[in-house]
């Protein structure tokens, strides 16, 4: 009997081990339309595992805390932070990084990794997270001690409801005319 009930638990334990490194892959199919996710703040958290709330929770939390596996984060969506499973990466908590190509026929992933993803001001991704205080699980914030990025919150806003991938939103004033301050900003760069 003892014997049965360890094969039994031995094959349930590698059932949800391999159900879990299923779930956690990411694939073009990860990122969607960020209306389609849930908007903490002035960014979007969603969980490849199904576990929305403690990813919320984490996210909404005054003192920090360390994201479930399976989370992703987005402030805007050519870029993303996908939490994986424990010892993926000890040096990055675990994240990986993304940076996205999306148009209205979804999203393709361009590149993804650890030190060798840059954002589209040639910030890299790793080396601006890594400022994060350590209660803050490397997500940066106005105070978690990560360097300002050179995005108004307008900026952001208006970036966010640009998404191809959502159905379309009617801009404000405010709206194009942050669009146009970006515009120049990245023509500067």
């Amino acid at each position: 009997m003892r014997n049965r009930f360890g094969l039994l638990f031995s094959a349930l334990m590698t059932a949800a081990l391999s159900q879990s490194a299923v779930a956690t892959e990411v694939t073009n199919e990860t990122f969607r339309c960020l209306n389609d996710m849930t908007p903490v703040r002035h960014f979007y958290v969603d969980n490849l595992l199904g576990n929305i709330a403690e990813t919320v929770a984490v996210a909404n939390s005054a003192n920090g805390g360390t994201y479930p596996e399976g989370a992703v984060v987005q402030l805007v969506p050519a870029e993303a932070m996908v939490k994986r499973e424990a010892g993926f990466n000890p040096a990055t908590n675990d994240w990986e990084f993304f940076e996205l190509n999306v148009s209205s026929e979804g999203t393709t992933i361009g590149k993804r990794g650890f030190a060798e993803v840059v954002n589209r001001f040639g910030g890299n991704c790793f080396a601006c997270h890594v400022q994060a205080e350590p209660q803050w699980d490397l997500i940066c914030d106005n105070n978690h001690g990560c360097e300002p990025i050179p995005l108004s919150r307008g900026m952001i806003s208006a970036i966010q409801k640009t998404d191809p991938r959502c159905e379309p939103t009617q801009l404000s004033d405010e709206d194009k005319a942050n669009l146009k301050a970006l515009q120049a900003a990245m023509a500067a760069n």
